[in-house]
């Protein structure tokens, strides 16, 4: 019997020791890695002296968000071909120039993961008002 309990029992209980060990010393310090996603409703970008904003995407509650901080972020949008648009990512804390209709970005990385993020745009001089539809995001946090 105590054979038994050497050969079998023991090997479990020491990985299931040693696992709580690690988890204790890598995973208190940090939040846990995720993501999550929003769509945006579209809008019309009517001026180029004044940036039209979006409506927020809002991360969802989740207490890991409370402490985490943003990782890449991926964006998309759509406008009509040929449109001429300046366009943004905006943080609470800090707007980032997007390069293209689609794309990721790591420049706000580091900020609270728990904060809401929009779109901002604004057209170049002597466009014609634009609908901007199909706002998507991606943010993955740590």
């Amino acid at each position: 019997m105590l054979s038994w309990l050497l050969r079998v029992r023991l090997p479990r209980v020491l990985v299931l020791m040693a696992g709580c060990l690690i988890a204790g010393l890598t995973g208190s310090a940090q939040a846990a890695p995720g993501s999550w996603s929003s769509q945006v409703p579209g809008l019309m970008v009517a001026m180029s002296d004044r940036a039209s904003s979006s409506k927020t995407a809002s991360p969802p509650a989740v207490g890991s968000l409370q402490s985490g901080q943003l990782g890449r972020i991926q964006w998309q949008f759509q406008h009509p071909p040929g449109a001429l648009l300046n366009a943004w990512l905006c943080h609470p804390e800090q707007c980032v120039a997007l390069t293209g209709m689609r794309g990721s970005t790591t420049a706000l990385e580091g900020r609270a993961a728990d904060a809401p993020l929009h779109f901002r745009f604004a057209l170049r001089p002597g466009q014609r008002p634009v609908r901007v539809q199909g706002l998507q995001l991606i943010v993955n946090y740590q």
